[in-house]
């Protein structure tokens, strides 16, 4: 039925994840049917409901489709490769806070940036041969990441956070190894472990993080690695807490060849402290990418970690683009040096919007999450009908599928097009949808 290719797992986040694999390396086509339930279980020695929650997960991911009795097959087009992709069409009229994107309003303008770095560029032209990150900037991230308590190490710089974290897990990892990784979590990431070979293990996450328990679970079942993302974690908005990361450390004492990635793409953004876990096994790297700060398009991350990390690192990238253009790395040092970020301005903007919306839902019976950061999670019984329901209401939310393995159904709600006022408003509304009888008392 499937040719040469065959399905792997034992979870059901592993089954799913193995199909997805063998859809974007091309060993499953479009159209191709599946093993029915039972016959999959039966070869890979699980129970059958296992197999159903895996085709289950992929047909909410768009993977797959089920017809009947006529069994499940790869879609003509498979809307979840990339996660992406799993996004609603919004009609005119509608307020999209389905996108993630940082509030255009709170970037600094980049002219001054740009033209410094150019003017740079026309004292000394950067040659082949030349350091790929230039002294000033290294110096300077490295202050940085001392004002946080990042232990020391060399500094390198990537063309975002998830070139960062592709490179680290290269650099440790060989194909089917496992990654623990938050769950629910960042969607490029959970496309990324799978396209490069490895599995993932879900662990679960609250406001303060991964669970101690759910991460040692994992580092048990074998991963090799676990991504922890520091704060304003997407999808759900948790920050590591002291408490968390004391727990977390406990926890990774017990495992020290853990390849530990931190993810601190919030910074620049969120008043909550960094709370690192670095340092505390023997191969890490921590990223901090200028994203949510300056802009998206402004690709450049800060990576610093122990030295065989960087070292590899370092190498490999020399053997592909090379280096992040210094134009970059001398205009995010102009952003730096001249403080064109006001950190608390912006993170007390994105704070009053969250908590309005926050506060919004619960008062009418709704629990949402949402810590740091500018994203809000809702666990809900049907994306599909939700994510409609509220497009008609006028509102574009991004279904839970893009960010979930293990999980349960939720939604994820971006304020960075809001204000206090239309927080109120998208809170009553999803409200309406989840709880109609609740929303009427309360309005």
């Amino acid at each position: 039925m499937l040719g040469e290719y065959r399905i792997e797992g034992r979870r059901a986040a592993e089954i799913a994840a193995s199909v997805e694999s063998g859809v974007r390396e091309g060993g499953l086509s479009p159209g191709q049917l599946l093993p029915p339930l039972r016959e999959l279980a039966l070869e890979l020695g699980v129970n059958a409901n296992t197999v159903a929650a895996a085709y289950r997960t992929l047909r909410e991911r768009g993977v797959i489709e089920t017809a009947g009795r006529r069994g499940s097959r790869v879609r003509q087009s498979p809307a979840g490769t990339p996660r992406e992709a799993i996004r609603p069409e919004v009609p005119e009229g509608c307020v999209d806070i389905s996108t993630g994107n940082p509030d255009t309003a709170l970037l600094p303008p980049l002219h001054d940036a740009l033209a410094t770095a150019a003017a740079n560029a026309a004292r000394r032209s950067v040659l082949y041969g030349d350091p790929a990150v230039s002294e000033r900037f290294a110096r300077a991230a490295r202050r940085r990441l001392d004002e946080d308590g990042v232990p020391g190490g060399p500094v390198a710089v990537t063309s975002g956070a998830l070139d960062a974290i592709e490179r680290v897990l290269v650099a440790h990892l060989r194909a089917g190894d496992a990654v623990a990784v938050e769950d629910p979590g960042w969607g490029s990431l959970l496309d990324l472990i799978p396209a490069l070979g490895l599995r993932t293990l879900p662990v679960a996450v609250d406001d303060e993080g991964p669970l101690p328990g759910e991460t040692a679970r994992a580092l048990r079942e074998g991963a090799r690695a676990l991504i922890v993302t520091a704060r304003a974690q997407n999808p759900t908005g948790a920050a590591v807490s002291a408490a968390r990361a004391a727990g977390l450390r406990e926890v990774l004492a017990g495992h020290p060849g853990t390849l530990l990635i931190e993810d601190d793409h919030g910074h620049g953004i969120v008043g909550e402290p960094l709370n690192s876990l670095a340092g505390h096994t023997d191969r890490w790297a921590l990223v901090r990418s200028t994203a949510k700060a300056y802009g998206p398009d402004l690709r450049l991350a800060v990576v610093t970690g122990d030295e065989v990390t960087l070292d590899r690192l370092c190498g490999r990238q020399l053997l592909g683009p090379g280096w992040v253009s210094r134009l970059l790395q001398d205009a995010v040092l102009h952003l730096w040096e001249t403080r064109a970020v006001d950190v608390d301005a912006v993170a007390r903007s994105y704070t009053e919007r969250r908590e309005a919306l926050v506060d919004a839902l619960k008062a009418r019976g709704v629990e949402a999450h949402g810590r740091s950061g500018m994203n809000v999670w809702v666990t809900v019984p049907d994306e599909t009908g939700t994510v409609a329901r509220l497009l008609q209401a006028g509102w574009a939310v991004a279904p839970g599928a893009r960010f979930r393995l293990a999980s349960p159904p939720g939604i994820r709600l971006t304020v960075s097009p809001l204000t206090v006022e239309s927080a109120e408003e998208v809170g009553a509304a999803v409200a309406g949808v989840l709880r109609p009888s609740a929303a009427r008392r309360y309005d």
